[in-house]
């Protein structure tokens, strides 16, 4: 992926298979197992999700794409949810173009999101910059940490950050 639009990004290089349908290029996302429409955006999406699978073990059968969610009487959609083991939401990543910066309203959306969802973890990321927080059930805060943690040691390995 060497086009302007899709710069190199801070993450892993990730293998995307791309396709050509009516002069539009698309890109396989397997956890909604179709062709989508490679905006900037998506190319973010798609090589932090083999991030999470490939460098932190997130076992793609507890995560989706675009999950439909309503937010006040809103049809809201977050663009990754990773569950536990349990079905329970675990933490939900927000993504913007690598040329969007990453703003408090960034934070505000996926903080509503996870009004409804309940999940321990945020994360937004541009795919240049990436954060993360914690929820702490005891006050309802959240508390940044340095980074998304791993999976086996999250549920294996003891309590991460």
């Amino acid at each position: 992926m060497k086009e302007k639009r899709f710069p190199r990004l801070n993450l892993p290089q990730a293998e995307l298979r791309l396709s050509v349908e009516d002069g539009k290029l698309k890109v396989l996302d397997p956890l909604r197992r179709k062709y989508v429409a490679l905006t900037p955006e998506e190319y973010v999406r798609q090589t932090f999700v083999a991030y999470l699978q490939q460098s932190l073990h997130y076992p793609a059968a507890l995560m989706q794409n675009e999950v439909s969610l309503n937010l006040n009487g809103l049809a809201r959609r977050c663009d990754t949810l990773v569950s536990d083991r349990a079905g329970r939401p675990w933490l939900v990543v927000e993504y913007k173009a690598p040329e969007v910066t990453v703003t408090q309203d960034v934070f505000d959306q996926i903080a509503c999101y996870n009004l409804v969802l309940g999940a321990r973890y945020l994360a937004v990321s541009n795919g240049m910059r990436h954060y993360c927080c914690k929820l702490s059930p005891e006050t309802g805060d959240y508390q940044f940490i340095p980074s998304i943690p791993d999976w086996n040691e999250a549920h294996y390995g003891g309590s991460p950050n």
